[in-house]
């Protein structure tokens, strides 16, 4: 009977041991959550003040970048119409001296083209 007392005392021992471990763990546990508690709550409350500063802070430069923007798009727009009007220009001239070009190649092509029909004038001095 010795050894079999001894052996449930020793397991009966490591049980209550490891009961004891674990209670005190929670324990532990619990007051470390506790303890923290304050220092999440001003770690939140500095992530949100910050958050609030810098949105704050960032406003006038959006309200800038907006304005700029709008800016930007009406000049752009005003020099789209004169590049438009001044390329419709350029296309008109340069298709009034094609045309030109064209008729005066056109008559000097006519003039220099030969009638093989008339005799040529050497041949009308010989005859």
């Amino acid at each position: 009977m010795g050894l079999s007392s001894f052996l449930k005392n020793l397991f009966g021992s490591t049980k209550e041991s490891v009961t004891e471990l674990a209670n005190n763990a929670e324990t532990t546990f619990e007051q470390a959550k506790e303890a923290a508690a304050p220092y999440i709550e001003k770690a939140e409350t500095f992530a949100e003040e910050t958050i609030a500063k810098a949105k704050e802070a960032s406003e006038p430069i959006i309200e800038s970048a907006t304005e700029y923007a709008h800016q930007a798009k009406e000049v752009v727009s005003e020099y789209a119409e004169k590049a438009s009007d001044a390329i419709s220009d350029v296309i008109e001239t340069v298709k009034e001296k094609t045309a030109e070009v064209v008729d005066d190649t056109r008559a000097i092509a006519s003039e220099t083209v030969v009638d093989t029909s008339e005799p040529e004038i050497e041949e009308a001095g010989k005859e």
